[in-house]
């Protein structure tokens, strides 16, 4: 099963907060995603809701889901 992942693309205005081009996982939020919101952990290391227009949702093969996740770099 693969996990909902999404690359930033844009982190114009939370270059601190989002890096540009980094993988994020995508935590579940129904009231987020209703108002165009991804929520995800950022660089703070708090989860946060950012405009779904700064990530580019990517389905990741299980194999490279788990590399990712093991390597703490969503």
């Amino acid at each position: 099963m693969t996990q909902p992942f999404a690359i930033c693309i844009n982190n114009e205005g939370y270059e601190a907060s989002l890096e540009a081009g980094k993988v994020y996982r995508i935590i579940p939020d129904e009231e987020a995603s209703a108002h165009g919101y991804i929520r995800i952990i950022d660089e703070s290391g708090e989860d946060y809701a950012f405009s779904d227009h700064r990530f580019h949702r990517v389905d990741l093969p299980d194999a490279v889901s788990e590399i990712v996740e093991s390597n703490k770099q969503v």
